[in-house]
């Protein structure tokens, strides 16, 4: 028994600590743009045409610090509803670092990337284009209330929630977290597959189309333990491709919160966008199952 425990322990350490360098690497990066957002978020206002664009671009960074951002920008009437989604979807928060440190998920990661961000930018046009068409088709007296709204506005800048203001003590601190999490889930993943003998692989046989209504819905946990948990077990042959695309493609870190703490009286807007941010998840889980992408 200690030395099946010694085992556990020793897999999940070495395990966790292969990813360090690239993990530390990749936030030292994060940092940088999270020190810097306030000078990139300006390009929105100008660009709203090519909001959906950006916003997928900008969702490609994995941290939720944009996410966060603009939510409250869209809170302020500064960003459209087709922007904001398409920052949601193309959000990923820890998967990319996580698969990044392992080169054998390098191409699934790109393919992870790319597949998000087309989704993303599809996505947040359509839903523009509707928004647009339902307002010309409808009434127009509902942009006098927009410009209202927009006076009595707060216009708090978004604080970031560093705690440190070096870069490089940030990436550290960003760092040592997400491995803390990672030896956790490691640990816990080596302990059941040692002691109880199961294999997460299985269960990639079980009830293939009704992964993404699962983990799209995992996903919707404001917390970096969602991106994490479902990248690990993808890595592990658990679930689908299409079901860890679905599940991140929902996961929008704290930026959903930031959107019903801002948004407080629309809490009924902010479910239906809660609603549609998991169903387009579930969406583009299940079209890559149906097409058969497995990778």
């Amino acid at each position: 028994m200690f030395e099946a425990i010694l085992h556990v322990l020793q897999h999940a350490f070495l395990d966790t600590l292969k990813a360090l360098p690239i993990l530390y690497l990749v936030y030292l990066l994060v940092s940088y743009f999270e020190h810097n957002s306030h000078k990139h978020l300006k390009f929105f206002k100008s660009a709203k045409k090519f909001g959906p664009v950006v916003g997928g671009l900008v969702g490609t960074i994995p941290q939720c610090g944009f996410s966060v951002a603009m939510a409250d920008l869209y809170s302020k009437k500064s960003i459209s509803l087709g922007t904001l989604i398409a920052v949601f979807i193309a959000t990923s928060d820890e998967a990319i670092p996580i698969m990044l440190s392992n080169y054998d998920f390098i191409l699934p990661l790109l393919c992870m990337i790319a597949i998000k961000l087309v989704f993303a930018i599809i996505c947040g046009y359509v839903i523009d284009l509707a928004l647009l068409a339902f307002r010309k088709k409808r009434e127009n007296n509902l942009e006098p209330l927009a410009h209202s709204h927009n006076e009595h506005a707060e216009h708090d800048e978004h604080k970031h929630s560093c705690c440190a203001d070096n870069i490089f003590l940030d990436a550290l601190n960003h760092t040592w977290k997400i491995a803390l999490f990672m030896f956790i889930v490691n640990l816990t993943f080596t302990a059941i597959v040692e002691f109880a003998g199961f294999d997460f692989a299985s269960l990639s046989g079980m009830n293939i189309y009704l992964q993404p209504f699962l983990t799209s819905l995992i996903g919707l946990i404001p917390n970096c333990v969602a991106s994490v948990f479902l990248v690990e077990i993808y890595m592990a042959g658990g679930i689908s491709f299409g079901a860890l695309l679905a599940g991140l493609a929902s996961g929008a870190g704290l930026g959903i919160l930031m959107l019903f703490k801002r948004n407080k009286k629309e809490w009924l807007k902010n479910l239906l966008i809660l609603l549609l941010v998991y169903a387009l998840g579930v969406l583009l889980g299940t079209i890559l199952n149906i097409f058969g992408l497995f990778i």
